[in-house]
């Protein structure tokens, strides 16, 4: 079973800017690239999982959704870097729209998408990390036996002055330092499992 890590997308690899609506908006952060591509090389699966309630609430649909993670990949692999898969949550139970207005497990913070991801892709989620900028990226990591990083950008800053009684195994800058400390962390616990 492979190591994974799980990222949050909005606020932690593309800068946030409420609901994406369109694709103009998508703006990946100055190291995200970078960032992404350290943790391929490091021998991890990189997935981004993602909760886009504006499908529910009518203000989007799923091909725009899909549109803008393409447009992603493509900014991520002029840089030589790749997500290997993308997972996100149409749902909301107050959704507008009624095909989605669903009490699911796959909406964060339940560990529905990670749960998925793992069965799909042979992840060992103990060994694996989650990054994001909210409290509910951490609450899903830790639900599903992850270690987790809240990040500083998009709503970090604001989740950090307003601890909610989740504690995240790191709290970093942004999405660089995470991955940063994600390998070490990784390189430790394979020479832990050696020894």
């Amino acid at each position: 079973m492979k190591p994974a890590v799980f990222l949050d997308r909005d606020g932690t690899v593309i800068e946030e800017v409420g609901y994406l609506n369109r694709l103009d908006r998508v703006a990946l952060f100055p190291w995200s690239v970078d960032a992404v591509r350290v943790l391929n090389e490091a021998g991890f699966l990189v997935i981004v999982v993602t909760n886009q309630a504006g499908v529910a609430r009518g203000y989007f649909d799923e091909a725009l959704v899909n549109d803008a993670h393409a447009l992603i990949e493509s900014r991520l692999n002029a840089g030589r870097a790749r997500i290997d898969a993308y997972y996100y949550c149409p749902h909301h139970p107050d959704g507008a729209v009624e095909a989605y207005r669903v009490a699911c497990d796959c909406r964060k913070p339940q560990a529905g998408m990670l749960l998925r991801a793992a069965r799909e892709h042979d992840i060992d989620l103990a060994r694996s990390f989650v990054v994001g900028d909210r409290w509910l990226d951490i609450r899903m990591g830790q639900a599903a036996g992850a270690k987790t990083v809240l990040v500083r950008t998009g709503y970090g800053l604001e989740e950090e002055a307003q601890p909610d009684g989740v504690v995240a195994d790191l709290v970093a800058d942004d999405l660089m330092e995470a991955s940063a400390w994600i390998i070490r962390q990784h390189r430790s616990q394979e020479a832990g499992a050696r020894a």
